[in-house]
Formats: C-alpha cells, structure tokens, sequence
C-alpha cells in the first residue's frame, strides 16, 4: 500500500501576500516549487473566510478575554502573595502573567498556520492540537488523535474541578452569611452545597448559549459590586490610622513558589476560551501589537498585582483563600458576600457549557437520535451529582484551587503550547542556534514543575 503524504502546507504562496499579523521568517514556510496552476495561488487567508453573523470587534474581543481571566479567581490572588510575600509575589506575578501570555500567543499562532493547512477558517485547541501532529514530523502523525483527545479530556476535567471551586466558594460564603444573620441554626458549607445543587440540577438543563446570556448579566454586575466593597474596605482598612497594616512579609523564599505559581495560574488562565475568542473575529488585531492578547493581558496583570499586593498587605497572615472571606462581619460586608455568590451560581451554568459541548460531541454518535434528549438530560444530572460530590469530598477551598493549577491548568495552559509550538516549527525551523527548542523546553520544564510540586503540596494539604 502506498503511504498517502501529508503536504503540511499545500497552498503555493508568497511572503507578500501574507495577511495575517503574525510576523514569519524565512525558514517558517516551506514553498513547494514545480505545481504551475498553483505558482500564482494567493495564501489561504483564514480571517477573509469567517462568515459571521455577530463577529466580535477588538472591544468585544478584549472584555470576553477579560472576563474569562477576571472571575473568582482574582479574590485568590492575595492568598498566594501570602505563599510568596509582597516582592516576590509582586514580579512573580508579572513574570507569570509573561509566561501566560507568551503560551497563549504560541497556541494562536499554531492555529492559525494550521488554518492555512488545512483551508479552514477557525479551529479550536483541540482541532489545533490534532492539526498539529498530523501535519508534524512523520513519527508524530500517529499521535494526533491522542492529542486531541488529551486536550479535550483535559479540558472537560478542568472546567470540572473549576466548577467544584465555585460550589466550595458558595457554600463557604452563603454559610458565613447564615451565621452572621442565624448563628443559631449552625448549618455548615456542606448543606448549602447540597440545597445549591437541587438549583443547579434544574438551572444545568438549559442548553443554547443564548439563554444563559441574560444569567450573565447579571453574574457580571453582581461581581462588580462585590469587587466595589471589598475595594472599599481594602482603602479603608489602610487609611485608618489605627488599623493594623503592613505587617505582611516582604519575601518568603522559595518554599511557598509552588502554590503561589499554581495559585495564579489558575487565577489568570483562561486558556479553553481563547481560541473561540480569536475565533469569533474577522479581523487580524488579536495577537500582535498592541493587539487583543497583549492589551488584556497588561490589564489583567496589573490589577491582578494590585489586588494581590494591597490584599496581603492589608490583611498579612490572616489572609484567606478568597479576600472576601477577610471582610468584616457587618451587614455591607454581606451584601459583597452574597453578591459574589449569585455571580458565582449565574457564572457557573456558562462554564458547565463548555464540559457538556466537549463530552457531547464523543456521546451522541453512538446513541440513536431518538434518546438523545433523554440522554442529555440523564448526563446533565450525573455530571452535576458528581461535580459537587467532589466540592463535598473536598470542602478546602485553597486545596481545589491549587489542584485545578496544578494538574490541569499548568498543563494546558503551559505545557501543551510549548509541545504544539515546538513541533510546528520542527521542520520549518527552530530559529537562530535553535532558541525556540531550548525556550519551549524551559516552559515545559517550568510547567512539569508547577504540576508536581503544586500537587504534592495540595495532596499534603488534604492528608493533614
């Protein structure tokens, strides 16, 4: 049997003609020459291809990215300056969010030569991470499937663990909460888990998208206002002359790096929604300068380092796994309290979405049309049963935050860039003395890192 090759870029194109704001050197194209009805083909341009009825602006753009980086997670960021200290957690903090943008760059860039590959005008990361070995070195192209379905288990397990956060966050707040108003009753976090999810077994049962944009709504404004009073209480705790600030530690060496790193890595990553942001443009201004990945990021790092610093510097050692838990024990305080946990609830049927769309799309072909309806339904509630069931089995807020880092968030977020970056370029080059093997092999190293000593740390947590 004769092996059917691969053209790894088919389209004949020249470097004039190249639309994309991605800038190539002369070694990232390979031109095949002697095809005389394709010597004049103009490059497959992916952006003139998308054919959208509601395509994102660079604004549009720029808030979805923000708000996938800007949840909850932000409200964890003084806790893992408490890991590290308010210098190191300070440039840690801005040398992460480098590192975070840098992976996310690498992925959009893969995509989009894979794009061109294949003559498609969007791909997801786990499409990419398939396009990417089949059109590899030949002894990777064996492994596409597996890559695809790596990033898809990954990436159903992440929003899987993520949600558990959510359940652990609203249990914990709506139980301070009844004890500041019920002290009498003494329910504990476990019993509003539960009552929160006999609402969520019904609410999960919503399916397009469009419905869940009103939840959305809501969850964003609810979130400003928390964000709004914990501010307030952060500005005055420190302008009160007689509160007791700046007390927090400067440095704490490298003992406490591995939770911090896991720590804002999940904080700030929101790697699974990129690419259908990038997708959702018409226009080349996502990556590049200044560019979408880059203006979000430099906010986002920014106020991430803000919240963090003030947040350890006002509270010190007292700090907790989300600031909110720091705030004190009045009636605004509570408003904040319950604000964050509404947004929270709305926020958490969006990304069951995802999970759902991914698992969905392996299910159904093996089922007959007739129960699929049945079947959605009946998938929704176990995974729904089993999402809280992990929030129950480990109810430690900070321990879940850094296992989703650790295991999941460090790897796609980090890892699996670096792999796809590298076996890209493979053939095409790998730059000057080979600096993207080296560079793609430092963030795999720091990524491998990351995962095994934020989950050994985690798993220590538990057995304490």
């Amino acid at each position: 049997m004769v092996e059917k090759k691969i053209d790894r870029f088919p389209s004949t194109f020249t470097i004039d003609n190249f639309s994309s704001t991605t800038t190539l050197t002369p070694n990232d194209i390979k031109i095949p020459i002697g095809r005389k009805e394709t010597i004049n083909e103009k490059q497959y341009d992916p952006y003139e291809h998308r054919t959208l009825e509601h395509p994102n602006t660079f604004s549009g753009a720029l808030i979805h990215i923000l708000k996938s980086s800007m949840g909850t997670g932000i409200l964890a960021i003084p806790m893992a300056f408490k890991y590290a200290g308010l210098v190191t957690g300070f440039i840690g903090t801005m040398l992460v969010g480098l590192l975070c943008t840098h992976t996310i760059h690498i992925l959009v860039v893969a995509s989009q030569k894979m794009c061109i590959a294949e003559k498609r005008p969007s791909m997801g990361f786990s499409e990419t991470a398939h396009a990417v070995f089949k059109y590899g070195p030949k002894p990777l192209r064996p492994l596409a499937i597996f890559a695809r379905l790596f990033v898809d288990i990954g990436l159903i397990l992440t929003y899987f663990f993520g949600n558990a956060v959510y359940v652990v966050f609203i249990g914990d707040s709506l139980s301070q909460i009844m004890s500041h108003y019920c002290p009498e009753l003494k329910l504990g976090s476990k019993t509003f888990m539960l009552a929160l999810m006999v609402f969520l077994l019904f609410a999960c049962q919503i399916r397009p998208l469009k419905f869940l944009v009103p939840f959305s709504a809501i969850a964003n404004i609810s979130m400003m206002v928390c964000f709004g009073i914990t501010f307030y209480y952060m500005i005055d705790r420190i302008s009160d002359p007689e509160g007791e600030v700046g007390k927090a530690a400067l440095s704490k060496g490298i003992s406490g790096l591995p939770k911090f790193m896991v720590t804002v890595i999940f904080a700030m990553e929101g790697i699974g929604t990129i690419l259908p942001v990038e997708n959702s443009m018409v226009k080349s201004n996502f990556i590049g300068c200044p560019g979408v990945l880059n203006t979000a990021m430099v906010i986002i790092v920014f106020l991430f380092g803000s919240v963090g610093f003030f947040g350890y510097y006002v509270f010190g050692e007292d700090t907790k796994a989300s600031v909110t838990y720091n705030l004190n024990d009045d009636d605004l305080a509570m408003v904040a309290i319950g604000c964050i946990s509404l947004a929270v609830s709305l926020t958490f049927m969006l990304q069951f979405y995802v999970p759902m769309e991914i698992s969905w799309r392996y299910v159904h072909p093996h089922i007959p049309t007739k129960y699929h309806n049945m079947v959605q339904i009946v998938w929704r509630l176990i995974a729904v049963i089993f999402i809280t069931l992990i929030a129950i089995v480990v109810p430690d807020l900070g321990t879940i935050i850094d296992l989703v880092g650790a295991l999941f968030l460090a790897t796609l977020g980090l890892f699996v860039p670096a792999v796809l970056d590298l076996v890209v370029n493979w053939e095409d080059g790998l730059g000057f003395c080979r600096w993207k093997l080296y560079k793609n092999v430092l963030v795999m190293l720091i990524s491998i890192f990351a995962t095994v000593s934020g989950t050994y740390f985690a798993i220590g947590s538990l057995l304490e």
